[in-house]
């Protein structure tokens, strides 16, 4: 009788620890959506930002462009 009363109580002890190791596999792919979710919602909240500086940079390119083509045709 022991001896299938230690194999039980090993059996319980195994399926104990899979399901804690389960338990903590899920918790880890938890915090990795997570902190995927925050960077999505960070660069959700700069992208209008990057938007702005990107057509700064580009108005500040046509107008060089244009200077430089004026001063070229020699006005």
């Amino acid at each position: 009788m022991s001896d299938t009363a230690a194999l039980d109580i090993e059996e319980q002890v195994g399926r104990i620890r899979r399901a804690r190791e389960e338990s903590e596999k899920f918790v880890a792919e938890q915090k990795t959506l997570m902190a995927e979710a925050d960077k999505l919602a960070r660069d959700r909240s700069l992208a209008p930002w990057q938007v702005g500086f990107a057509g700064m940079a580009a108005g500040a390119a046509y107008f060089g462009a244009g200077v430089a083509f004026v001063k070229l045709l020699g006005a």
